[in-house]
């Protein structure tokens, strides 16, 4: 007599497997937007790509308005030199030392709408001793936007109706020199990305205006990029 077939009995998967299971299915979707939507914003300066050459000088001229040079010294490069910003004036100083004098100069600028103060997500100016950690832009165009430090090879338009606080033309990138007031956890100048930039906000030159950063004409922070070097000291006061 044959022997009776054996039934196969099939496992029902564990509760745990079913939970991985559903897990991995729900991880697809969150992995795939990620990829797609992370901005890689590290605190490293990013060079300038060859999206710079988009822009032409008729765009320049045609989106740019000529900005008064107000005086003139500084006309030659200093053997070194610093700078002082007043918020309460909106004026930029640049202290030009050569071996037998100085010179100075100012720009008018625009600091921050919502006032002074050094924590980060305030959007306001800081105060304080600083230096410029980092120069980007040379070279870009007169109204190039930046995003992330990075050329967009967009040319802004000036002085329309929400242009918003775009970064454009250059960008000087401050790190505090002061613990515990614009240097550490919560209060960093830089780990706050706070510039000396370019704006698409011309018009508001002179007034506080920007979200934290000290704004200038494209035409003055091109003209203050090339008369100071990295390390340049640079003191904030109200």
């Amino acid at each position: 007599m044959p022997e009776p077939r054996r039934r196969r009995i099939r496992k029902k998967p564990s509760n745990h497997g079913r939970f991985l299971w559903l897990s991995g299915l729900l991880l697809i979707p969150v992995m795939v937007f990620g990829f797609l939507y992370y901005d890689n914003d590290t605190t490293e300066p990013q060079p300038l790509t060859s999206q710079v050459n988009v822009a032409t000088q008729t765009e320049v001229a045609d989106n740019m308005k000529q900005t008064p040079n107000n005086v003139q010294p500084c006309t030659t490069p200093p053997t070194s030199s610093r700078i002082e910003i007043d918020i309460s004036e909106q004026k930029l100083h640049l202290f030009c030392d050569y071996s037998d004098h100085q010179e100075k100069k100012i720009y008018s600028i625009s600091t921050s709408k919502y006032g002074i103060g050094n924590k980060a997500g305030s959007d306001k100016t800081p105060l304080g001793l600083h230096y410029i950690e980092n120069k980007i832009g040379e070279g870009a165009p007169k109204g190039m936007i930046f995003k992330a430090r990075r050329a967009t090879g967009q040319i802004a338009e000036m002085n329309v109706p929400g242009a918003g606080d775009l970064v454009t033309t250059r960008i000087m990138w401050l790190k505090g020199l002061e613990p515990g007031m614009n240097s550490g956890q919560g209060i960093d100048s830089y780990q706050r990305y706070i510039y000396i930039h370019g704006t698409a906000e011309e018009n508001k030159i002179g007034q506080p205006a920007s979200h934290g950063c000290v704004r200038m004409y494209n035409r003055d922070v091109i003209d203050l990029f090339e008369r100071v070097g990295e390390g340049t000291e640079v003191l904030i006061t109200e």
